[in-house]
């Protein structure tokens, strides 16, 4: 099979197999890549910054936004929302520039339906015991929500076949590099 450049790319994996990272450094070696920030309910980790790592949103406002057709994909995951504003993806794919969305399994889902032409990546970790390292260094989330991560996790990792290309994030440099391949940048 081949692939023409996709404009729009969905990055998915399980929560701690580095798809922020991935995301962040395709983005500063390819400038034009327009990568989406999502909008959450969640509160802010440390760090994390309002309009760049994420919208901070009420659930109130949230669920708006998604009656009035203004998320590209949406799911609630561990009690809280998180979507693609769909305005900010159209204007990026309007004006030319590819789009990667960094999205969990249920959004990737939904993107599928919403944007049958989205091209569909999703990142593995090079083993189990590395994704339960990764998600212990975070120091983001107790012992009761990393076991609640992993079994989800399980369950994403059993859905890979959906997707386009199946990526495993070994050595973050190369793994950019494979993206980028994928997505026609290089």
């Amino acid at each position: 099979m081949v692939w023409a450049p996709a404009r729009l790319t969905v990055l998915a994996g399980p929560s701690g197999v580095g798809k922020g990272a991935v995301a962040a450094l395709l983005a500063e070696r390819h400038p034009k890549v327009y990568l989406s920030v999502s909008a959450t309910t969640r509160p802010p980790r440390p760090g994390e910054v309002e309009g760049e790592n994420y919208f901070f949103v009420t659930r109130p406002v949230f669920e708006a936004a998604a009656r009035a057709g203004e998320l590209l994909e949406w799911a609630e995951y561990n009690g809280n929302l998180y979507g693609t504003p769909r305005p900010a993806v159209e204007d990026a794919l309007g004006a030319g520039r590819p789009a990667l969305l960094e999205i969990d399994l249920a959004g990737a889902r939904q993107v599928r339906q919403t944007m049958p032409g989205a091209l569909q990546v999703f990142l593995m970790p090079p083993t189990w015991a590395e994704l339960e390292r990764r998600l212990i260094g975070r120091g983001t989330e107790g012992p009761a929500e990393r076991l609640r991560r992993l079994a989800t996790a399980e369950r994403e990792v059993q859905a890979r076949g959906e997707f386009d290309f199946v990526l495993t994030n070994d050595d973050l440099g190369e793994t950019v590099g494979r993206l980028a391949v994928i997505m026609g940048l290089n």
